[in-house]
């Protein structure tokens, strides 16, 4: 079979021309083409005039692909076929993807806003060096004679000395806790002399430990330091903010460290006195949620103590573990305070003072009858100092008011008359009571009496 190139190529401009030619007429060229004589076939006499071409839909731009308009129905093209449709792919990092005029954007903020940084270290640098520069000068310059101002001017203008006088009034022996609170004051007393006259001064390390048994002071001691702090300047609010295990660890996980972040939080510009805190750390649970909350608290101790004072407290062997399994919170707190236990005289005298804070007169023969009691008391466990002088007076006061109600009410003394001294007095009877409780009673519920 021969194959005529000029026929093939007239063939293809026709049917490039006429595309929508009848079919039966498409099949009488490709016959005459392919098994005639090699001559392409005349057309006929008649022609055929094609049907108009209709013209394809305006296009739209849709998200980067051009795709034909929705009024076409099915989108169909020239030849009578589908057309293809962007569906976006399927890369899962299309997303990802931008324009590079948003990139270049998008790179040039970036090095502006390290410029920016950068001229922001380099100023405040700079601001240092001058100030260093105009400080030794001044010290260069300054003559010896200087006056720095009394210690006890800074003692009384800041109100230190105010407070130092209301810890001696409001807690009745502790000695050696006075005396330590008192170094304290006048470590930031000399520190502000200083920094008067431009030396070099930094924060000193004040993060506390309290160590002692219950009820000896520790938390009168923290609200007293809290408020010198803030009468010298080292503290913006002076405020205590107490909190115990169940304040900063959660229960399950993720929920530790939004709970001591609040507690903290609270706590800025103050105090944060964490109560028994070797309960923080489970040696015998790795898996315990009070390790997170330890290593937020060790972080912020380092990187706010200008801002924060952080207080642990609790029994001294405890805490004394406690520091041995976590040595990172032994090493930021640099004062350690001990405790000790209250003489029986000494709680006598808290006796008095709680006494008189109340309006109540304690007549002079029931301080024997209370001492006695107080050196049973301190034979029985869970003695708590103080805490059990103030439930001792609790229920001295009950017993004043039942015996004053039975005289007055019941018995109608006086006509039911009662003066001012009958419901301020506390006698030595309502104290023998709680004496002859502990003596009569059975020695497994001796412990509450």
């Amino acid at each position: 079979m021969r194959l005529n190139i000029a026929a093939v190529s007239t063939f293809i401009t026709s049917v490039t021309a006429f595309s929508n030619l009848p079919t039966s007429v498409v099949h009488h060229v490709s016959s005459e083409l392919f098994l005639g004589n090699g001559n392409p076939p005349p057309f006929p006499t008649n022609p055929i005039v094609p049907p108009p071409v209709a013209v394809p839909p305006p296009v739209e731009e849709v998200s980067g692909a051009v795709v034909a308009a929705a009024s076409t129905p099915g989108n169909l093209n020239p030849f009578g076929t589908k057309s293809l449709e962007y569906t976006g792919g399927d890369d899962p990092n299309s997303s990802n993807y931008k324009k590079l005029s948003q990139a270049l954007n998008e790179a040039d903020n970036e090095r502006r806003k390290e410029k920016e940084a950068a001229d922001q270290r380099e100023r405040a640098a700079e601001i240092r060096r001058e100030e260093r520069l105009r400080k030794i000068q001044y010290m260069e310059e300054m003559p010896d004679s200087q006056p720095a101002g009394t210690v006890d001017e800074f003692m009384f203008k800041e109100g230190v000395q105010m407070q130092l006088d209301k810890l001696d009034r409001d807690l009745v022996g502790l000695i050696p806790v006075k005396q330590r609170v008192k170094e304290i004051a006048a470590l930031l007393v000399l520190d502000k002399m200083r920094r008067k006259l431009g030396f070099e001064t930094s924060v000193p390390s004040l993060h506390m430990s309290f160590t002692g048994a219950p009820g000896t002071g520790k938390t009168t001691v923290a609200v007293r330091m809290g408020q010198i702090l803030a009468k010298m300047g080292y503290s913006r609010r002076g405020h205590v903010v107490l909190a115990t295990r169940d304040d900063l660890v959660g229960q399950y996980v993720g929920h530790t460290a939004p709970k001591t972040k609040e507690m903290i939080k609270k706590a800025m510009g103050g105090v944060l006195l964490v109560d028994e805190a070797y309960y923080l750390y489970n040696a015998a649970n790795d898996r315990d949620y009070g390790q997170e909350s330890i290593e937020i608290l060790l972080n912020v101790m380092e990187n706010n103590q200008d801002d924060l004072v952080v207080a642990v407290a609790g029994y001294k062997d405890r805490m004394d573990k406690f520091f041995s399994y976590i040595p990172g919170m032994m090493s930021r707190i640099g004062n350690h305070i001990d405790f000790p236990n209250y003489q029986a005289d000494e709680l006598v005298k808290i006796a008095g003072v709680m006494s008189h804070d109340l309006q109540y007169d304690i007549a002079s023969d029931a301080y024997p009858v209370f001492k006695n009691y107080i050196e049973k008391r301190m034979r029985l466990p869970f003695f708590s100092n103080a805490r059990t002088v103030r439930n001792a007076m609790d229920r001295a006061r009950m017993n004043s008011a039942i015996r004053t109600f039975q005289k007055f009410a019941v018995n109608q003394e006086n006509g039911g008359f009662c003066t001012i001294e009958d419901l301020k007095l506390i006698t030595a009877l309502d104290f023998q009571i709680l004496v002859d409780d502990i003596d009569n009673a059975d020695v497994s519920t001796r412990i509450f009496a």
